[in-house]
């Protein structure tokens, strides 16, 4: 395994948008977790599965075919051979993502997945979800829980949706997705070993830095 980065948080902190830039300047590749969750949900919608029907929600994640890139500057993401890049971040797949997230036997499938991405990177990766730290990457080189409070989460949430959600949507995305899917998984204190990183008041950039010296404390030079 090559040089791993493990970026953890709840939504809305900007977890995305900083590892992909870190990847970029370091010249490791990117995973997009969450994104993995979306194209199972995409998939389990697809094939008309009712998200109250869990057996139904497990085997349409164990089935589906997951291909998703790792270039931070070109993030794919197909679903049974289809291209979801964009749908997966449409309010409608954000509403039922917990479906899949809060199901055990659904995280332990794409856990595997991600740890096997993971596993095969090279020279490394930069990898962010909320499990990450934890569970998908223990042993990673740098492990980062970002935080923020809930009134720049939602700023950035809503710069980042801008009309396609009402108020009432964007406190669905970060408020109640985060308390449903920390019923499984805790990423609001970081564990042992874990660097905490509030970005309340730092911009896109400065969080950015603060990761890549990190990584350069941790033994890795950035790389063209």
């Amino acid at each position: 395994m090559g040089f791993v980065i493990a970026i953890d948080g709840p939504s809305g902190v900007g977890k995305s948008s900083t590892s992909k830039k870190v990847a970029a300047e370091l010249g490791l590749a990117y995973l997009d977790t969450g994104a993995m969750y979306r194209a199972v949900t995409v998939a389990f919608l697809d094939s008309g599965v009712d998200p109250a029907d869990t057996q139904g929600v497990i085997q349409a994640t164990t089935s589906a075919d997951i291909r998703i890139t790792t270039d931070p500057s070109n993030q794919k993401v197909l679903v049974n051979g289809r291209d979801v890049t964009a749908e997966i971040r449409e309010p409608y797949v954000s509403e039922k993502v917990s479906t899949v997230s809060t199901i055990p036997e659904c995280r332990a499938d794409l856990v595997k997945r991600q740890r096997e991405i993971i596993e095969s990177a090279e020279p490394g990766i930069v990898a962010e979800g909320r499990d990450i730290t934890t569970v998908v990457a223990p042993d990673a080189q740098v492990r980062i829980l970002m935080s923020a409070d809930p009134a720049a989460r939602m700023a950035r949430r809503k710069a980042e949706l801008g009309e396609k959600v009402d108020s009432a949507q964007l406190a669905d995305q970060v408020i109640r997705r985060d308390r449903d899917d920390s019923k499984l998984v805790n990423f609001t204190t970081a564990a042992d070993g874990v660097v905490s990183l509030d970005n309340t008041d730092l911009s896109l950039d400065q969080t950015v830095q603060a990761i890549t010296a990190l990584a350069e404390q941790a033994g890795w030079s950035k790389r063209g």
